[in-house]
């Protein structure tokens, strides 16, 4: 079944929804949004609303506030940090306090092994302990 797309145009120049340009827009998209997730049953268009809202907000908030991926160093420094952790509660991990030391300095990578046995320790996905390599899109 072939729909026909309403103009684009004159459904934003009647209010429709666009692309998020500042602060005070994401306050009224996600009060929009807050009030069309609590209806119990929502109806098909609500639920495409929620969609569209959803992805806005989403695309807005990942523009505006993106956050840095931490490498698996900064990552292993705020989990000893959170935990109260100094160099030498890691060897069980890590193997002899120089190799904590070597590894907590950046001279020495993490091996399998290590990340294994942090994500064991702290809870935390293995991948949290793993660099991520920029792609080329």
């Amino acid at each position: 079944m072939k729909t026909k797309f309403a103009n684009p145009v004159e459904m934003i120049r009647r209010g429709a929804p666009r692309l998020i340009r500042n602060d005070d827009e994401l306050e009224h998209y996600t009060e929009a949004l807050f009030e069309l997730t609590a209806i119990e049953e929502p109806s098909a268009v609500e639920i495409d609303a929620i969609n569209l809202l959803s992805l806005l907000v989403e695309t807005y908030e990942a523009r505006r506030y993106s956050i840095e991926a931490a490498s698996p160093l900064e990552v292993l420094r705020f989990l000893m940090d959170q935990n109260g952790l100094e160099q030498r509660d890691l060897t069980n991990e890590l193997g002899s306090p120089s190799n904590v030391s070597l590894i907590l300095a950046g001279k020495r990578n993490l091996t399998l092994s290590h990340i294994q046995r942090l994500s064991a320790r702290f809870g935390v996905p293995a991948a949290a302990f793993v660099e991520r390599v920029a792609t080329a899109a």
